[in-house]
């Protein structure tokens, strides 16, 4: 590893100012990081001393992702040996996944770093370790169908527009990755909704799966009952807190995204705050319609709360979605009103708009851009309880 070092403090004479290669410097940089932590010392204050950097912050995260990345690619091998009417074992259906997954993620990271080092040359800056979350995020938001120019123009649309227009990392006031799903779902609708979209591989090439949980419900026929709808279409509540249905990459293993949610907790990288406080307008608001339902033959209005956090990426969204530090509240009280309003948001997306039965993306995007005026407003509250200088 010595040999490592050395070769690349050699390289980098070529990236400094001055060197043929100056303009690629933010990507040398980027790269050299993987290895080593640049030796760059601080050379003027103030100085602060903290075991968390950004760098570690992004590592965590990226850990916390890695259950339910290993589960949404051996639930795209599932989905799609089901459709095929094959048997695999576990093994065959992960390699099955990798098929589909890599390529998703060798385009966005390529994508990435092009637009991540242009706008880095031209600012003088360098490439932030946010581009390896949001290049992870954003493939686990998608159906493993999704064409790869549509990942790259997705991804690029959510790099430019949802964060580098604005300055970069820390300025943002949208979650980039998120951008980037909204923009492929109101551009190319119909690879993001419907029922062939959500099972791929060389198995099922030309299956065609059934209903999602979500799909399934928006469905049905008015006054039927919810759990009867998911109990016809194969749905068990086992299966929905597995995972084992077809979905987002990322959206439907819901154990896997609870280890998530534990580990960004407990080290203390996301807040509990917008978790807890998602979770409960999720239950807030279904509970509420539950109180409603003899008034409606609207078969949302009588599901179990509990459903609507199994289903769908719900619960996804708000674990790893919500809790992005740039684009969310930074006071305590904002980070719970943040995060309440955006489970409730999402149970009302899902109810009152039949052809968009998934609401955590359009909640949370909403959110963010009000999430500065509730950390103003916290602020403000705050500062009116002082005591006045005499």
């Amino acid at each position: 590893m010595k040999n490592l070092r050395t070769f690349l403090e050699k390289m980098r004479t070529h990236f400094d100012k001055g060197g043929r290669l100056h303009m690629l410097e933010p990507f040398f940089d980027a790269w050299q990081s993987v290895f080593y932590v640049p030796v760059r010392p601080t050379s003027k204050g103030p100085l602060v001393r903290d075991s968390l950097d950004v760098k570690r912050y992004m590592a965590f995260v990226i850990v916390s992702l890695i259950p339910i990345t290993i589960f949404g690619i051996f639930n795209i091998g599932l989905q799609a040996a089901n459709l095929a009417g094959v048997t695999l074992n576990w093994m065959e259906m992960f390699i099955e996944g990798l098929w589909i997954f890599v390529p998703m993620v060798l385009v966005v990271y390529a994508v990435g770093f092009f637009w991540e080092n242009l706008f880095a040359s031209i600012r003088g800056h360098q490439i932030s370790e946010g581009l390896l979350v949001s290049g992870l995020l954003f493939p686990l938001t998608l159906p493993p169908t999704i064409p790869l120019w549509q990942v790259a123009v997705g991804f690029s649309f959510g790099i430019v527009i949802g964060k580098e227009i604005f300055g970069g990392v820390g300025h943002n006031f949208l979650n980039p990755a998120l951008t980037g799903r909204a923009f492929i779902f109101f551009a190319y609708p119909t690879n993001l909704s419907g029922d062939s979209v959500w099972a791929a591989g060389h198995l099922a090439a030309d299956a065609v799966s059934g209903a999602t949980p979500l799909s399934a419900i928006a469905l049905a026929e008015a006054g039927q009952q919810a759990e009867d709808v998911l109990a016809t279409a194969g749905y068990t509540l086992t299966d929905l807190i597995v995972g084992t249905y077809p979905g987002a990459i990322g959206g439907t293993g819901t154990l896997f995204i609870l280890m998530g949610a534990v580990f960004l907790i407990a080290t203390g990288i996301a807040s509990y705050r917008i978790i807890i406080g998602g979770v409960l307008g999720v239950v807030a608001a279904g509970l509420a319609l539950n109180l409603l339902a003899g008034i409606s033959e609207n078969t949302w209005f009588a599901l179990n709360p509990l459903y609507h956090l199994l289903m769908g990426g719900g619960l996804f969204g708000i674990v790893f979605m919500a809790t992005d530090p740039v684009s969310a509240p930074g006071m305590e009280r904002a980070r719970w009103i943040y995060g309440i309003l955006i489970g409730i948001l999402t149970v009302l997306i899902r109810v009152f708009n039949p052809a968009y039965p998934e609401g955590i993306m359009l909640a949370i995007l909403f959110m963010n851009v009000f999430a500065p005026l509730l950390d103003y407003f916290e602020i403000k509250l705050k500062i009116k309880k002082r005591i006045p200088n005499v």
